[in-house]
């Protein structure tokens, strides 16, 4: 089952979820790397995108390198996200993405991210905004409402579609409830009833019977997986071939493992330079070791770690070691 957004045609109906502070140009690499069909940046701020901030602008850098890529903007002001989306056209984005999802405080303050789900006439003057300034496709990532009393993915996800957004992601949570508690597949479905474009549902996704489940419940065109990726860029790829009915390649072995997270590890310590790239790091190495036996002790190794050599050295001895053995 394929999934076409557009003029963009994927083989498999899985995208990797934008997450802040994770889906960082290296994360998405290795994803990719793996066999992923579609990957999305960290939320970028659109004001910070049009300020030209260092820090931003490298979340969306090399965007053709990665293609295809979708860069996901956050923002309330029309012309503001036309004018970021026309900077991410240029650097070779994919798709653009807006983000209608975000429950996190500080974003909502500023009315964007979830809140802009109470605002559905400025919610779709900022997709018709955006789908007037490019000529990629606009897709949306929202919630399921701002709380229980208000779930209106259905009424916004038809304002999308008929401002010229081409598919609609729904995390099955509301903004109320943040992470908590567990996502609503069947909620998802009266927003596939209310488009005719594809409709990806998202939440709670860390397995291929889990994305199985989410597709007979929503009855979407395809899952995105987030949180279920930490310490697996493999896991998107995986379910991938389930859902296309092509062999399921296996959990790497814990020397391939090993391989990856230096991989990573060096990857993310040339991207950012070691004095940032090191703490950034450890949340990565913590979930690599997740489930495994001696997980703790190896997070609590590394996570008093600066020097680069040594983490490779108990990355090494975790991995190679009686970890391995006990295999």
């Amino acid at each position: 089952m394929p999934l076409k957004i557009g003029p963009i045609e994927l083989d498999a109906p899985v995208i990797l979820a934008p997450m802040s502070g994770v889906t960082d140009q290296p994360f998405r690499q290795l994803v990719r790397r793996f066999g992923a069909g579609l990957v999305v940046s960290e939320m970028i701020a659109s004001e910070a995108m049009i300020r030209q901030i260092r820090d931003s602008r490298k979340l969306s850098t090399n965007c053709a390198e990665e293609a295809p890529m979708a860069v996901q903007l956050a923002g309330a002001d029309p012309a503001v996200f036309a004018e970021a989306a026309r900077l991410c056209e240029d650097r070779g984005a994919a798709l653009i993405d807006i983000n209608f999802g975000c429950p996190v405080k500080k974003v909502v303050s500023k009315q964007c991210g979830s809140a802009l789900m109470r605002d559905e006439h400025l919610a779709g003057r900022i997709i018709e905004a955006t789908v007037k300034a490019v000529s990629l496709p606009v897709t949306v990532k929202m919630r399921l409402g701002w709380d229980h009393a208000n779930k209106n993915a259905p009424a916004l996800a038809r304002i999308a579609e008929d401002a010229g957004a081409q598919m609609i992601t729904v995390h099955g949570r509301t903004r109320c409830q943040r992470f908590k508690g567990e996502a609503d597949w069947q909620a998802i479905a009266p927003v596939k009833t209310a488009v005719s474009i594809p409709v990806i549902a998202n939440g709670d996704i860390d397995s291929i019977a889990t994305a199985r489940a989410c597709l007979d419940q929503s009855g979407a065109d395809g899952v995105m997986i987030g949180r279920g990726a930490y310490g697996r860029p493999w896991l998107p790829a995986q379910v991938g071939a389930a859902l296309t009915d092509k062999p399921v390649p296996e959990d790497p072995s814990l020397s391939r493992q090993r391989d990856v997270v230096l991989t990573h590890y060096d990857t993310l310590l040339t991207h950012y330079g070691t004095r940032i790239g090191v703490p950034i790091a450890r949340k990565h190495l913590g979930w690599y070791g997740k489930g495994l036996a001696g997980a703790s002790a190896f997070r609590a190794t590394v996570n008093q770690l600066d020097d680069p050599d040594k983490v490779r050295q108990a990355i090494d001895a975790y991995f190679l070691g009686p970890l391995e053995q006990a295999a």
